[in-house]
């Protein structure tokens, strides 16, 4: 219950106050998380201490309170969501292996599902960072997580060699997600197992680009067959690094552009197919940084805006530079919301992609409140610290009569 003489604030806009555990529900609200897990056909048949809503709330709860053990989660958790008004029902704390196996009746599809739900970009119009040339400026790229060393993740994940013959100590679960640039906001992804390419999992993701979006990409990414299936099954523009080479694509150029930049044919000729099909336009962008070096380092990228009145050369290569805000969004999910070297505890596959959905979910949802906190102060989303709104998060988990839900 909330102490005595507890006032509701007056406003909503501060973050102290937006970030709390109702945080969980306000993202993903009951009705929907009852939904979801019913079309996944794990609603359960019969009435247990475990439902599976609540337990779709404990699997983002070990996100946030990742180095907490289930009774400390579930505990802070169901305390929280029992003073809720959203919540009728007290529950009292199972034992571990109650929990474990009602994580199992879960399975990870709901989570997936409430994910895919949610999640969407979130900056505003007019947000700093998040639009150039009327365009959504979203990034892709790939991480990996370390999951617990058993018998059935090594085999399902896998993990890299090292020298002589060794591997690794933990295996590994592969990511690849789109993030929103100016807000960080991670609003798609795809898991998969280590063998399997960035590349490959990018595919998956491609329903979820918008024709107003500009996507950006490391020089990684970039292949003949991936950029032509990009270009063919989505609207959205493209803006990526490639490699300058021997192994570089070699773009047939076409014609000098006002700004600096070129636009070029893009055609293999490794096989008689790859001369059949037809060339893909680009547009060249050329340029170093002067950062003081003797030698800086050449970079080029290939876009498909190919008219230099809606974006110059010197605005797309400002923007490319904003790939990195990807990075920073896996480093709060990887490095403070989960914690540094921390290997994710569960020990089955299907577990392992429940509690990354868990993670994703949480990182998602914090990532919201902020861009709601900082629009309402009018202070650009990037602005606002990460670690600290983790921080408020967590502490009001821990006493969650102390703030609104």
């Amino acid at each position: 219950m909330p102490r005595a003489g507890w006032v509701k604030p007056a406003s909503d806009r501060r973050l102290s106050d937006l970030v709390s555990v109702g945080v969980l529900t306000r993202t993903f609200p009951p009705e929907l998380v009852d939904e979801v897990i019913a079309e996944s056909g794990r609603m359960q048949v019969r009435h247990r201490s475990l439902p599976a809503r609540v337990m779709a709330y404990f699997s983002i709860g070990m996100a946030l309170y990742s180095e907490g053990s289930y009774d400390d989660v579930f505990s802070l958790l169901t305390d929280g969501l029992s003073w809720s008004e959203q919540w009728r029902e007290e529950y009292r704390a199972p034992s571990r292996s109650a929990i474990f196996q009602a994580r199992a009746r879960l399975g990870f599809e709901p989570m997936e599902a409430l994910f895919r739900r949610v999640a969407a970009p979130i900056g505003r119009v007019g947000g700093a960072g998040v639009w150039m040339a009327g365009r959504r400026v979203v990034a892709i790229d790939g991480t990996c997580l370390e999951v617990p060393d058993t018998e059935a993740n090594d085999q399902h994940f896998g993990r890299p060699g090292v020298s002589k013959g060794e591997r690794a100590a933990f295996p590994l679960a592969r990511m690849v997600a789109l993030a929103e640039c100016g807000t960080h906001a991670i609003f798609a992804a795809n898991l998969g197992t280590y063998a399997q390419s960035e590349a490959t999992l990018t595919e998956a993701l491609l329903p979820d680009l918008a024709p107003d979006m500009l996507l950006v990409a490391d020089r990684g990414f970039f292949s003949y067959a991936l950029w032509r299936k990009l270009t063919a099954s989505t609207e959205a523009d493209l803006l990526w690094r490639v490699s300058t080479g021997k192994s570089a694509p070699k773009p047939v150029f076409v014609a000098d552009l006002p700004d600096g930049s070129w636009l070029a044919d893009l055609k293999q000729t490794h096989s008689a197919a790859a001369r059949r099909a037809a060339p893909m336009r680009v547009r060249a962008v050329d340029y170093t940084i002067d950062d003081g070096r003797d030698h800086p380092e050449a970079y080029r990228l290939f876009t498909t805006i190919l008219d230099p009145a809606e974006a110059d050369a010197t605005a797309l290569a400002a923007t490319y530079a904003q790939r990195w805000e990807i990075e920073s969004a896996f480093d709060e999910l990887k490095t403070h919301q989960r914690g540094p070297r921390t290997v994710l505890r569960s020990k089955s596959p299907d577990l392992v992609r429940q509690e990354i959905w868990g993670h994703l979910c949480c990182h998602f949802a914090i990532r919201s409140v902020m861009v709601d906190a900082a629009t309402g102060s009018g202070h650009d989303p990037d602005r606002v610290s990460f670690v600290a709104a983790l921080r408020i998060t967590r502490q009001t988990l821990a006493h969650q009569g102390d703030f609104s839900p």
